[in-house]
């Protein structure tokens, strides 16, 4: 029987049984077989080295299929990566592309060994040209072990959370194939709600992942999924801390599901043991027993305790061996065991565990340290990390709100070391390889990276940076960006103006980006050469327009429904960021803190000096609790609105379902919030609230409008805010020129990110922006001073919420004392890496 009728046949065999789902097709056996047999001859004639850029969809699979029904040498590589070391050294035949498949020879080159039906990379990527030589008989005995003890049947589908590039993607769509199962073909996240939709339409039963992929689905609230279907998870890839396994087990088995712990190598094809479910929440540490057909021993020496040592693999399942050249694809196999190079135990029940690996420890200072244990060491400091050996020290990168100095030291006595042999780094996330396995070199690499400081500008814009957020330059690491250190919604209105004039311009979400990538530009100035980023023109804009209208300067009403706006903007910017639950509650808590308690200080000053206020304006509650005086309750209305608007969200963004639902689709959160916030103006709900307290809540819409503005990144998104908008506005004041302004301002804020100005007015819309809460919450007191002068009033008003606005800021440096942005230490194997934005706040 020839290689193409096997194969073939194979697939034929299951009949009209679905092998594929995908989100927009079905392919049934039969039908993927002929898509099979039809892809065969345009990969040339002859047997061919193929080089197959991999996704997750039915081009890949069918091309993938035909190339090894065809008999050709496949060598599955991600896609959208550099893959010319592979290409440079070994000159494949045929390269398939995202564009189509490309012949680089009319005829074969190589000597290809007749068993020989897979190259992989041993990393999961395509760094290095050291390949994996899988034969056929690999590919089939291990995806006939592994459907054998995980029992796969017919009626099996299982999703690809994996890439096919990565050997434990590619054995889930083996197994299942040789099964008659059926695959669910998505490149989606995990983390996407569209990969869970198409889960659950095609009655998903497994899932498969690596520790990382287990940790995205805590994030994501897995364990309140209804998945009626899900049968089993299996897990891959590294090693999973027995905490979590043992929770996973508990998790599977509340829900009549089973959960695998696995262990393999690229090597081993994929494959070398498996723990059994039952087993699973008794030794959460095991890497259970072989697979079917395999066989695993310990070769113990005197290193090691006895009965401990290196795990040796035998089994159908083996490598042929390394290729490393385009000669070393003509040879049969040279080993016939797989020495793993992790050091192991036979359990008394017949179960091994992992106490070690060989090339994971490093000697220093007369000390054998495990990388391993020290790494779970860290872990139990709520740190997750990776420590890598690097010559005569050991690289630490982590993800941890302690600095870098502080890992340094915290590593160094776990590991029982001087802290001077630990190079510690900061990170915003874990490097990992393509497959989700940690990726050691990268440590290594992050680790030895040189201090990024030097050159003018980078230290110039720490001067700026540390002038405006009141820190000392030199605690400024340049690979932070503006949220990172501290920075929020009041000064970044002053960071934006003054960042313009040092730059030359404004890149886009700069407040996001790390210093050492600010760069000015060399473009000449134009006359109107400056920009002001139009939320900011709009606080100044609103300011002037509420105080010049409470002057009588001018009759310009709804600057105020515009700041609230402008606060929705922000706070869909600054208070939404990717950082977990709890800080981002912290982060609402600080929010609140900024707006509320400058407030009730000036109510309460304005209650010695003044009749203009009542007790229930200290609690920002006049609206709620009366007295229903106009002037009263009207003075401070916006801030009590915002304050208690709030509030609420800092309570909505607590409970874990909303948390999870805003990461994943950020733009329908928001969008919903302002369908809420549209049945609340139109009074829908039939809330029985009074008059004044039934004020407060139909402004919530403003404030949502301009959160779904901030998260709308679309045109489709965008224009349907503005629709939504101009069709909310209508009738909403009763005058047609107000709402005409308030819309006006929204689709300058929607369609249009920035303007262009000239520099006096780029800085006066700065420093008025910066100021406006406090001009807000003073000029009602300030403009009477003017003797019914109006334009003199309105001037006065704004000056004194500037220079209060000075004041309070100053007081804050000096009390501040010493300066708090990242920490860093004079030691330079020490550094912080940016995490995500951590902070930011709201005002008017």
């Amino acid at each position: 029987m020839t290689p193409s009728a096997s194969l073939v046949d194979c697939l034929r065999s299951h009949g009209d049984r679905v092998a594929v789902h995908t989100e927009t097709t079905q392919l049934t056996y039969r039908d993927l077989a002929d898509e099979v047999t039809a892809t065969m001859p345009s990969l040339g004639t002859g047997r061919r080295l193929v080089l197959l850029e991999t996704r997750n969809d039915t081009d890949t699979l069918t091309r993938y299929l035909a190339a090894l029904a065809a008999g050709h040498v496949v060598i599955p590589v991600p896609a959208d990566r550099d893959h010319h070391a592979i290409i440079d050294t070994y000159d494949p035949d045929t390269v398939i592309e995202a564009s189509g498949i490309r012949h680089r020879h009319r005829r074969p080159v190589h000597r290809l060994h007749d068993d020989l039906a897979l190259l992989m990379s041993t990393s999961g990527s395509t760094g290095s040209p050291k390949l994996v030589r899988l034969s056929r008989v690999n590919l089939i005995s291990n995806a006939a072990a592994i459907a054998d003890y995980l029992d796969i049947r017919e009626t099996d589908r299982a999703a690809t959370t994996l890439p096919l590039s990565y050997c434990y993607g590619l054995s889930v769509v083996h197994s299942h194939l040789l099964r008659g199962a059926g695959l669910i073909l998505t490149g989606r996240s995990v983390v996407d709600d569209r990969f869970w939709e198409l889960f659950r339409r095609h009655r998903g039963t497994s899932l498969a992942g690596v520790p990382h992929t287990f940790d995205l689905l805590d994030r994501i609230g897995f364990d309140a999924m209804e998945l009626p279907h899900l049968r089993y998870l299996t897990q891959a890839g590294g090693r999973m801390p027995p905490e979590q396994v043992s929770r996973w087990a508990a998790h599977a088995s509340e829900r009549g599901r089973k959960f695998f712990v696995m262990y393999g190598a690229t090597e081993a094809t994929a494959r070398m043991a498996y723990l059994p479910p039952e087993l699973a929440l008794s030794h959460p540490g095991c890497i259970g027993r072989p697979i079917p057909g395999g066989v695993l021993s310990i070769d113990s020496n005197d290193d090691w305790p006895a009965g401990t040592g290196e795990l040796v693999y035998r089994g159908p399942n083996v490598m042929m061996g390394y290729a490393q050249r385009p000669g070393d694809l003509a040879l049969g196999a040279t080993v016939d065991e797989l020495r793993t190079g992790d050091i192991a135990r036979r359990g008394p029940d017949g179960l091994y565990e992992i106490v070690g690996r060989s090339s994971r420890f490093v000697k220093l200072y007369g000390l054998r340290i495990d990388l391993q244990r020290l790494e779970a060491a860290l872990r139990s400091h709520d740190t997750a990390v990776l420590c890598a050996e690097d010559e005569d020290s050991i690289a630490v990168a982590a993800t941890t709100p302690r600095s870098a100095s502080e890992l340094q030291q915290l590593t160094a006595a776990a590991a029982g070391v001087p802290v001077t042999a630990v190079r510690a780094v900061v990170v915003t996330e874990l490097p990992r390889l393509t497959s989700g396995k940690p990726d050691y070199p990268a440590v290594r690499r992050l680790a030895a990276m040189p201090d990024p400081d030097a050159g003018s500008d980078a230290v110039d814009l720490r001067r700026l940076f540390a002038d405006v957020l009141h820190l000392d330059p030199t605690t400024i690491d340049t690979r932070a960006s503006f949220v990172d250190l501290g920075g929020n919604s009041l000064t970044y209105v002053a960071m934006s103006v003054r960042l313009e004039q040092a730059l030359g311009h404004l890149p886009a979400q700069w407040h996001l980006m790390p210093l050492n990538r600010l760069q000015p530009t060399t473009a000449p100035r134009r006359r109107w050469g400056s920009t002001v980023e139009t939320s900011v023109a709009l606080r100044a804009a609103a300011i002037v327009l509420i105080v010049g209208s409470h002057a009588d300067l001018f009759k310009l009403w709804g600057g105020a429904h515009l700041l609230l706006g402008v606060a929705g903007y922000n706070f869909g910017r600054f208070c939404l960021t990717p950082v977990p639950r709890r800080q981002r509650v912290l982060h609402l808590r600080n929010t609140i803190a900024w707006i509320a308690v400058p407030s009730i200080a000036w109510v309460a000053i304005a209650l010695v000096l003044t009749d203009d206020y009542h007790l229930s304006n200290l609690l920002l509650a006049n609206k709620f609790l009366g007295p229903p005086d106009s002037m009263t309750a009207g003075r401070l209305w916006f801030v009590e609105v915002l304050v208690w608007i709030l509030v609420a969200l800092t309570v909505v963004s607590w409970l874990p379902g909303a948390d999870r639902w805003e990461r994943r689709r950020p733009f329908a959160f928001a969008a919903a919030a302002l369908v809420l916030g549209l049945a609340l103006r139109y009074d829908l709900l039939g809330f029985g609230l009074g008059r004044e307290a039934w004020f407060t809540v139909l402004a919530f819409w403003f404030f949502a409008a301009g959160w779904a503005a901030a998260k709308a990144s679309t045109l489709w998104q965008r224009t349907i805010v503005t629709a939504v908008l101009a069709v909310g506005l209508h009738g909403y004041f009763g005058n047609p020129d107000r709402e005409m302004l308030v819309l006006a301002g929204f689709v300058l804020l929607i369609w249009l990110p920035a303007l262009r100005c000239p520099a006096a007015v780029a800085g006066i819309c700065g420093v008025l922006a910066e100021a406006s809460l406090y001009i807000y919450l003073t000029h009602y007191q300030v403009y009477p001073l003017a003797g019914g002068h109006p334009l003199l009033g309105v001037v006065l008003s704004l000056a004194t919420g500037v220079a209060l606005t000075r004041l309070v800021m100053a007081v804050r440096k000096r009390m501040a004392g010493r300066p708090a942005g990242l920490p860093t230490t004079s030691t330079p194997a020490t550094r912080t890496v940016p995490a995500e934005p951590t902070t930011g706040k709201i005002a008017p």
